[in-house]
């Protein structure tokens, strides 16, 4: 069962909150996080992209980039730019897109039940990632960003949403990307004792973004209380800073593929290789986009075309071979394109389905790619089915938008 409890955030002053909050670290280059943060020196980047205090082309993994993290956070703390709350509490953080708003709590997961499999994940992690993250959490001391959780719905954890929410936020800005982001503190004691509660009731919590953060948070929790000859496993250092959003509230977006060349095949050529495993309909120039589960998009030569795999051609009852991902991995990339590994092939690249299937058209039309395919997004109920069979989904699978803002809270481990 899921073990959660609240605590003291760093966060930082109503009138500061959108001067200090930024995008999250890995969704950004260095260039990107220096041109972000400007000449503010409030800036969340500060501390988890320090390299933008050094000359451009400095390493972000530098010693003395790390050492610059921890001097910016000290720095935040004694200018009042991010103050630690008095007592425990929990948060609730809602995020609106499109006119439709996702409402999580903020919480401290525990980390045995990450090390025990009952925060389940369906990706897998590349140790120099983890250990980058490690290093940001062991020298902060701190879970300066949050991880993105998602959890089966809750009628009695939807009624506290609810509650809280009537009243007025703690926060309420609307970010330069257009989304809005709200924050709401409970300090109520019986409200909190409910929210442990109920969280106690859930089997499991599952990663939807941030594989990489959940391990380093857990890896370094571990290796405090290893470390500790007087560990009792009620510190701070056993939880980790987590955002948890019931399961009905998120919606994955599409995650698309782009390819620099045919792999010596004409476009004909291409298309009569295609309708061996799907039907094959062209659609003109206007944009289109798949209409459900086992039908695709592709862009070549200017049209556009729906492609629906023929039955027997994926595997309803197998978690994996169900998906999209799978069937075009398989049937498009490999079998046709020769693309074996989307981790390494440099002849293709991924697309996140909030640039819209007109960014598909864009690099196509401009020569860089040569076709493009669009996919019908995975459903949490996939991911969660996955997760739960033990399965690993293909890589660039799932696209989650928006992403959580870092700095609205901070969890220490002391």
């Amino acid at each position: 069962m899921a073990k959660v409890k609240p605590f003291r955030g760093v966060r930082p002053p109503r009138e500061l909150v959108e001067e200090v909050v930024s995008r999250p670290y890995d969704v950004l280059n260095s260039d990107e996080a220096r041109k972000e943060a400007g000449d503010n020196e409030k800036s969340l980047y500060h501390i988890i992209k320090p390299e933008i205090d050094f000359e451009p082309g400095t390493d972000e993994h530098d010693p003395k980039v790390y050492d610059k993290a921890v001097e910016n956070f000290n720095k935040f703390q004694r200018e009042g730019w991010l103050v630690q709350d008095s007592k425990e509490n929990y948060y609730i953080y809602a995020q609106t897109m499109d006119g439709r708003t996702q409402y999580g709590f903020v919480v401290g997961a525990w980390v045995n039940d990450y090390m025990e499999g009952r925060i389940k994940k369906h990706e897998l992690t590349r140790r120099d990632k983890e250990e980058d993250r490690m290093k940001h959490v062991r020298i902060n001391n701190a879970n300066i960003e949050p991880v993105f959780f998602a959890f089966p719905d809750n009628d009695a954890l939807e009624q506290i949403i609810r509650e809280v929410t009537a009243r007025e936020p703690e926060y309420d800005f609307i970010a330069p990307d257009g989304f809005g982001h709200s924050l709401w503190v409970i300090e109520d004691e019986d409200t909190i004792s409910k929210v442990t509660e109920e969280f106690a009731k859930i089997p499991n919590l599952y990663i939807a973004d941030g594989h990489h953060r959940s391990a380093a948070a857990a890896l370094v929790g571990a290796e405090k209380a290893a470390n500790n000859p007087s560990h009792k496993g009620d510190e701070e250092y056993n939880y980790f800073l987590a955002v948890a959003f019931p399961a009905s509230h998120l919606r994955i977006i599409d995650y698309n593929r782009v390819v620099k060349d045919l792999n010596g095949l004409t476009v004909d050529e291409f298309l009569d290789k295609l309708r061996e495993n799907f039907e094959v309909e062209e659609k003109g120039e206007n944009i289109y986009s798949p209409a459900g589960l086992h039908n695709f998009s592709l862009y070549v030569d200017g049209k556009w075309y729906s492609l629906t795999a023929k039955e027997g051609t994926y595997d309803d009852n197998d978690p994996i071979g169900i998906l999209d991902v799978t069937v075009s991995s398989n049937l498009i990339l490999r079998d046709i394109l020769g693309i074996t590994d989307l981790r390494t092939d440099k002849r293709i690249d991924f697309v996140g389905g909030i640039r819209g299937l007109g960014e598909l058209k864009r690099r196509v039309d401009s020569g860089e790619m040569k076709m493009a395919l669009a996919l019908y997004p995975v459903t949490m109920g996939q991911l969660i089915d996955i997760a739960d069979s033990g399965n690993i989904m293909p890589p660039k699978t799932t696209w989650f938008e928006p992403k959580l803002r870092s700095g609205l809270v901070i969890h220490k481990l002391d």
